[in-house]
């Protein structure tokens, strides 16, 4: 009865209370959702650091004090967000389609809520404390394997770390930078033309249609 009395103080004003404890623990996973939108779409746009947790709560329409009532705090907030997004696309993603989904999740625009952005928040985070750095050294560490495994040459495990390290150049000039042409250039060209090339590095990947 306490633990009910404490989320609904902290509550908006204007949220009304509830009955039941299912109807409860329906609103907690929708704050919870909304939160890891919202932490999502900041940590893309301005990246860890500057991605404040008033900023985050204030895109969510919830008060802060739920942000850290399901988190604990803004660092387990960005770890799920990195944990719902990269590594959701790792276990989903077949390996040869890899490169190409997440190329295209970058050069996408308009967005919808829930959107994978993790390479995004990537771009933007490096340089954060030693822990942020870490844990994303490690997803690009995952994603780089996966990429590895399309080359069947000796220097596979370099092959996957250029392919990585082009995805995300890819996506510093065209998401952080804006760099022109790049920029406003046509998603499907840009993965044609970069399709077309990657192959003479990853013998696995689809041929580009």
């Amino acid at each position: 009865m306490r633990e009910a009395t404490r989320e609904v103080a902290a509550r908006p004003a204007g949220e009304a209370r509830r009955g039941g404890a299912g109807e409860q623990r329906r609103d907690a996973q929708g704050t919870r959702r909304l939160l890891l939108d919202a932490a999502s779409e900041l940590f893309a746009e301005r990246g860890y650091e500057r991605a404040t947790v008033r900023d985050i709560a204030a895109r969510a329409g919830v008060n802060q004090a739920l942000l850290f009532r399901y988190f604990g705090s803004k660092k387990a907030l960005f770890g799920e967000v990195m944990a719902r997004g990269g590594q959701e696309q790792l276990r989903s993603t077949p390996a040869e389609r890899l490169f190409d989904v997440a190329l295209r999740g970058m050069l996408a625009e308009g967005r919808g809520p829930g959107a994978d952005r993790s390479l995004e928040v990537c771009l933007r985070s490096i340089g954060g404390s030693d822990e942020i750095a870490e844990a994303l050294r490690g997803l690009g560490d995952e994603y780089a394997e996966v990429l590895a495994t399309l080359s069947r040459a000796e220097d596979g495990a370099l092959r996957g770390d250029l392919a990585l390290s082009w995805l995300l150049g890819i996506g510093l000039m065209r998401v952080v930078v804006g760099k022109e042409p790049l920029a406003s250039a046509d998603p499907n060209t840009v993965s044609r033309l970069v399709g077309e090339a990657l192959g003479t590095l990853l013998e696995g990947l689809p041929k580009a249609e």
